[in-house]
């Protein structure tokens, strides 16, 4: 069963909800936050990314950017920008992007379902990015960033969310980026019954983006457990944020790749090096394509397509089918030795978003030497691979549109 729960939610007023919700902390480098909250004192950003208050190089892990984060926190409770409800809630968050839209609950997920593996993870997690999370979530007392996490659709959960969302929402605003935000407040004691015995029939759940964020939650559920001689269990701590989707509404775009070296070949040797495992044309324009098992390469002022040739990958493995995984074993490891992804400095990952018109300026200006687009990753390739216990490829899924950060926060202390 899925254990859901309503929680208090710290949220903006209506009318300031467009200026105060924010991009995750994790979209955005220092130096873009800086830019972006430059003319805004109560962008959330001030919260969950702090160092935007300090001069450039301070030390993002520092007890003084946490602290930071806490007091801009309270100042927007404090000046009434934000309120707290009165009475544990529900939410529910609906993002309408390019015609298409996703509609979550927001709500708090159970620790030990996620410790227990009942919520499933595809990602493995760097400790120092955990550490930092969990302080912050102590610093601030809170929970400032949701986890955004998918269920396979299930009807009743369907039908009450569709009545729901038929009454106006109650905070409704386009972000800059051209996503609109709308979020429901649920208090009515009989919705809340019906929403979480809805979920309670659903057998398991996948984290979609935020794993660190979820590490972090345990990881603070086990410290304070331990400083706790009375737990009981239904303390806040023992719960983290979310946000739920229904798997058919999710939306994936490709994670391209750049590379800066051709490992001491030409174009036209990088490619013949890796004819053997894939079948190349050269194509008239830019390729991109949503179908599995076909690559664009963009170099020396060319687009070709890649066409992954039979046996070139174990089809009943999960993770090895997914087409980055493809694209690493069959061209980026064995033609221009990129074998670690995570550490290798020669390669840089485009979000799909950006389109092929940013990997062919990368190319262009010398930044980098070949561009690679992938086919999206289907949200029921990533539920398999979840499902088998693998890990996704690095820098594989980009999930568009963002969860704004700030739309609802989850106090520790009730």
């Amino acid at each position: 069963m899925a254990i859901v729960r309503p929680f208090r939610g710290i949220r903006p007023k209506p009318e300031l909800a467009a200026r105060i919700a924010s991009p995750p902390y994790d979209v955005l480098s220092s130096e873009e936050a800086r830019e972006l909250v430059k003319n805004n004192p109560d962008s959330f950003l001030r919260v969950n990314k702090s160092e935007v208050d300090f001069p450039v190089g301070t030390d993002t892990y520092g007890e003084q950017i946490y602290a930071k984060g806490k007091e801009n926190l309270d100042r927007l409770l404090h000046d009434g920008l934000m309120m707290r409800d009165d009475t544990p809630c529900f939410y529910l968050y609906r993002l309408t992007w390019q015609g298409q839209s996703q509609t979550g609950l927001v709500a708090l997920a159970s620790v030990d379902e996620y410790d227990q593996g009942k919520i499933k993870k595809h990602e493995h997690t760097r400790p120092e990015k955990v550490d930092d999370r969990a302080n912050h979530i102590l610093a601030l007392d809170a929970q400032v960033g949701p986890v955004f996490i998918i269920h396979r659709q299930q009807p009743d959960v369907g039908k009450l969310i569709a009545e729901i969302t038929t009454q106006p929402a109650d905070t409704n605003f386009a972000a800059d980026d051209d996503v609109r935000h709308e979020f429901w407040v649920v208090k009515d004691d009989l919705r809340v019954d019906a929403l979480r015995e809805a979920f309670a029939t659903i057998p398991e759940m996948y984290i979609a983006d935020g794993h660190h964020r979820s590490e972090s939650a345990s990881e603070v559920c086990r410290r304070l457990r331990e400083k706790n001689p009375d737990h009981t269990g239904d303390e806040p701590y023992n719960f983290f944020l979310t946000v739920i989707f229904p798997d058919d509404e999710v939306r994936i775009l490709s994670y391209n790749r750049v590379v800066s070296d051709l490992n001491g070949l030409t174009p036209a040797e990088m490619l013949q090096k890796a004819s053997d495992k894939f079948s190349i044309s050269e194509t008239g324009g830019a390729f991109s394509s949503d179908k599995p098992g076909q690559i664009g390469v963009y170099c020396d002022h060319k687009w070709y397509s890649l066409q992954v040739r039979e046996g070139s990958f174990d089809v009943s493995d999960p993770v090895e089918s997914i087409d980055s995984a493809i694209l690493t074993r069959n061209f980026l490891a064995p033609v221009l030795d990129i074998v670690d992804l995570r550490t290798d400095k020669h390669i840089g990952f485009i979000g799909g978003i950006r389109g092929t018109e940013e990997l062919v300026r990368l190319v262009d200006s010398g930044e980098y030497e070949v561009a690679f687009t992938l086919p999206p990753v289907s949200v029921r390739q990533l539920l398999d691979v979840a499902d088998a216990g693998g890990v996704m490829p690095p820098k594989s899924t980009w999930f568009e549109p963002k969860l704004r950060s700030g739309m609802a926060v989850s106090a520790l202390e009730e």
